[in-house]
């Protein structure tokens, strides 16, 4: 049994020694008629590699011809195949930008757009490339409507923004977990969560992140300077306001119920400390209006 894996091995190398040699001297001596039927075998065995080696050299010299064509389209496929998304969306679309009275050119834009989201990377990312599919994938609709590929395109999209929402909604929640070492961050996470909120209204996260924008800018007051707090501390009352109304069943309703209860406290002894300032100012600028009185002048 040794023997005959050994000999199983050693053919295996030997085949594949042939065969390298037999491609190379396909690249280096075979005519243009002869790579473009390789390269159709090659890509017919699901060998994209070769295949895409081939169209992709002979793909220049075949303007005109009508081999041309599927050469390209082949190409984009090869690379697709071979998980090089970046570059076959940028082939789909040199196709469909090329040959957009053919048969294959409603594929070819449709596969531009899925190339691109399959290079939509993991939501922690940066998410360029996420918003770039969206917006291909919305531009293959509205130019064919009647597609069968229309509602995938439609999965994708909402795929695509769920995948955006989560990145907003981590970036929400590390600006507040990140608060403490700066105050700054206590500021980000609610000009965040403004901006996650007109961006995804609907969202699951919109409960979570509302009580968070209670605490943050009631953190946010109490570390202001002083003549900061009174505005921040009304903020706060209109979030809670805006929280409770939304979400009266909240499982966060206790606790905003005592972030809005100190915040009262808060704006009471602002208020308290405001007046006695008043009053202080007001007794300084009210003129004297007492009578000064002089001793008369004795008659000697």
């Amino acid at each position: 049994m040794r023997n005959i894996s050994i000999l199983s091995f050693l053919l295996a190398v030997v085949v594949l020694i042939s065969s390298c040699s037999k491609f190379s001297k396909l690249q280096k001596e075979g005519t243009v008629e002869q790579k473009y039927e390789a390269a159709l075998v090659y890509y017919k065995k699901a060998d994209y590699y070769r295949a895409g080696l081939l169209f992709e050299e002979i793909t220049p010299l075949l303007k005109g011809a009508k081999e041309a064509e599927l050469s390209q389209f082949y190409n984009a496929y090869c690379n697709y195949h071979q998980g090089l998304y970046n570059m076959s969306q940028f082939l789909f679309k040199n196709f469909y930008d090329t040959f957009q009275r053919s048969e294959y050119a409603p594929e070819a834009f449709y596969m531009h757009a899925y190339s691109l989201y399959r290079d939509s990377p993991i939501f922690e990312l940066d998410q360029t490339s996420t918003l770039t599919a969206i917006s291909a994938l919305q531009d293959f609709i509205n130019t064919y409507p009647e597609s069968p590929f229309r509602e995938e395109c439609t999965k994708l999209i909402l795929e695509l923004r769920d995948k955006l929402e989560r990145k907003a909604y981590e970036k929400a929640k590390l600006y507040y977990k990140t608060s403490e070492a700066n105050i700054a961050n206590y500021r980000s996470a609610v000009v965040a969560i403004n901006n996650f909120e007109r961006d995804f209204p609907n969202s699951k996260y919109t409960e979570e992140l509302a009580y968070t924008r209670i605490v943050s800018e009631y953190n946010l007051a109490k570390l202001s300077f002083q003549d900061k707090q009174k505005e921040r501390f009304e903020e706060t009352n209109k979030f809670y306001l805006t929280f409770i109304d939304k979400f009266p069943q909240s499982k966060y309703v206790k606790q905003a119920e005592r972030f809005y209860e100190n915040t009262q406290k808060e704006l009471g002894i602002i208020a308290a400390a405001d007046k006695v300032a008043k009053e202080a100012k007001a007794a300084q600028t009210t003129p004297n209006t007492g009578k000064l009185t002089t001793p008369s002048s004795g008659n000697n």
